[in-house]
């Protein structure tokens, strides 16, 4: 992300000149040459005397980035409205991240910046024809976890129905990015992010349209793909890409061999959470396109629109029904090529269905008690059972995921393990925070003492996500920890 403080062809050559004398250092040639970017909130101090809610409350102006203006050399896309950034070697708005922020936005008064945030996720679908992973040019080929409906229902449910219809047109156009190829997929086929099963229903998976390193990971990901045949390189490499579009990148979920990234396998599998919130954006432009039709003036069509799009989610959620294994009570992602439940790599993610009202009361409560018993932690539930060295596994807890769940369970009569599980979470974060004075981006739930590791990059503090989720569980009234 750092900005060149000249012609590109220049610094190229002054560097391919540099580099051949002695005592070159790359670091000093680098600073000469580039703008380099600050980490977000770079500067700031906690006030020891704060209170965790209080030091939430005070970093929303810290992690709040102005209307950007189009930068020279930039490589990022400048959105028109002010935004909220996660922190830390994140700069720059996050897709899926900003939903769990807006949790916290809206407990904080701040809908006039929740509506900022939706008008640019609005101008990216208008401009590019989706939300990229997030506002930089090296995110363009890929999205996130499709969020955008499930902010506009909270923003609905923070303001009114009204004020969310103007999202509708936004909504309606990134569905079609997602279904992109759908109306003519062969049965047993795949396109992008679209898979028409042999029976005829079309799900989703996640994709991206380059086949090559990722540019803000380009080391790692050539380092692995040079220990691979020169054939098999293309297919890690978007499968990599895949991954990141998923967020969860990386995971033994996406893996064949837990203990070897080279395995993943992500464009081949039907991700259940995923899925479900496809199927929420479906019930979202139905619902809303039926509140334009009652209120007048559409001739009818926006009454069609909402027929279809609630069709649409009758058909997914009976495929995601069946991605629910009854021997082991749980939800799982499916192998579109062989339509196998991928039942050995149990997640967080079977908490989706139940988050989204997807489930059956029956499955609701079962999948509840297997979280119960395998993921519920000392710090709050664990992402997966596999301890592979990826930040999306054990002993991880991720801010996201930890919401979904609690409030999964919570909408299947699960409210005692909702509550514990919410206790859990905030005393390991509050303990934290007490000790470093910061929010981080995971944390270790087994171990509660011990800092959470994995990924290929340290962990992150600010924190969005983290922030955000913080205070959606504060304001429960059981939550009696955050008085503190």
């Amino acid at each position: 992300d750092a900005r060149p403080r000249g012609a590109p062809a220049t610094i190229a050559a002054r560097y391919d000149s540099a580099r051949r004398t002695n005592g070159f250092v790359l670091r000093a040639f680098v600073e000469q040459n580039f703008v380099l970017p600050q980490p977000a909130g770079d500067g700031y101090h906690t006030v020891a005397s704060q209170s965790m809610v209080q030091h939430v409350n005070a970093l929303w102006q810290v992690l709040t980035r102005s209307a950007d203006s189009a930068g020279v050399r930039s490589s990022l896309i400048p959105l028109p409205s002010p935004y909220v950034v996660p922190g830390g070697r994140f700069r720059e708005v996050y897709y899926w991240d900003s939903y769990f922020t807006m949790l916290g936005l809206v407990q904080s008064g701040r809908t006039d910046l929740v509506k900022n945030m939706l008008d640019n996720f609005a101008h990216l679908i208008r401009t590019l024809g989706h939300i990229p992973n997030g506002n930089r040019t090296y995110y363009l080929t890929r999205s996130q976890p499709p969020y955008f409906a499930a902010m506009v229902g909270l923003y609905a449910r923070a303001t009114d129905t009204a004020q969310a219809l103007v999202y509708l047109d936004a909504l309606e156009q990134e569905y079609a990015f997602w279904m992109d190829g759908a109306d003519t997929l062969a049965k047993g086929h795949a396109y992008r992010r679209v898979v028409r099963l042999p029976d005829g229903v079309v799900m989703n998976r996640y994709w991206d349209d380059s086949a090559e390193p990722r540019p803000e990971s380009y080391r790692p990901d050539v380092e692995i793909g040079q220990t691979l045949p020169e054939r098999s390189r293309a297919g890690f490499y978007r499968n990599a890409r895949a991954t990141a579009e998923s967020g969860w990148d990386f995971s033994s979920r996406w893996m064949r061999d837990p203990k070897d990234l080279r395995t993943l396998e992500t464009i081949d599998l039907i991700p259940v959470d995923l899925n479900a919130l496809l199927y929420n954006a479906e019930r979202t432009i139905a619902a809303l396109a039926a509140f334009r039709h009652r209120r007048g003036g559409d001739g009818g069509a926006d009454d069609a629109v909402a027929r279809r799009f609630a069709q649409h989610a009758d058909a997914r959620r009976l495929a995601i029904l069946a991605m629910y294994d009854s021997v082991q009570g749980f939800f799982f992602d499916r192998r579109w090529h062989s339509g196998q439940l991928v039942t050995d790599r149990p997640s967080l993610a079977a908490a989706a269905p139940l988050y989204f009202g997807i489930a059956t009361d029956d499955q609701g409560k079962r999948v509840a008690a297997r979280l119960e018993r395998d993921f519920l932690k000392p710090g709050g539930f664990v992402t997966t059972g596999f301890a592979s060295g990826q930040q999306w596994d054990a002993p991880n807890g991720w801010p996201p995921l930890e919401w979904l769940t609690i409030e999964g369970v919570r909408h299947y009569g699960r409210a005692d393990l909702a509550d514990q599980a919410g206790s859990r979470w905030l005393a390991l974060i509050g303990r934290t925070y007490r000790a470093t004075g910061r929010m981080m981006e995971k944390y270790d739930v087994v171990n509660t003492n011990r800092k959470a590791g994995g990924g290929e990059y340290p962990t992150q503090d600010g924190f969005g996500w983290t922030n955000g989720v913080a205070l959606a569980l504060c304001a429960m009234p059981t939550q009696a920890i955050c008085k503190n």
